[in-house]
């Protein structure tokens, strides 16, 4: 499911503020999960929107996330 898949990507990164850069370095994995997905990028930006809004994480502006959980 992409929530848990995205929600697992961001607690790859090892650092508490990151960036849409660091989360689309996970892009060529999810592409190889989600074959039939051409638009990985902006599933992603979906996805970092659904956790920001069950609050897992903030949007800080230009590209930037800060973890909260």
């Amino acid at each position: 499911m992409w929530f848990d898949d995205i929600a697992e990507c961001v607690e790859r990164i090892n650092k508490d503020v990151f960036t849409l850069e660091d989360i689309y370095a996970f892009e060529d994995e999810l592409s190889v999960k989600y074959p039939d997905n051409k638009h990985i990028e902006a599933k992603i930006r979906q996805q970092l929107q659904v956790l920001r809004d069950r609050g897992y994480i903030a949007f800080l502006g230009g590209g930037q996330y800060k973890k909260l959980r």
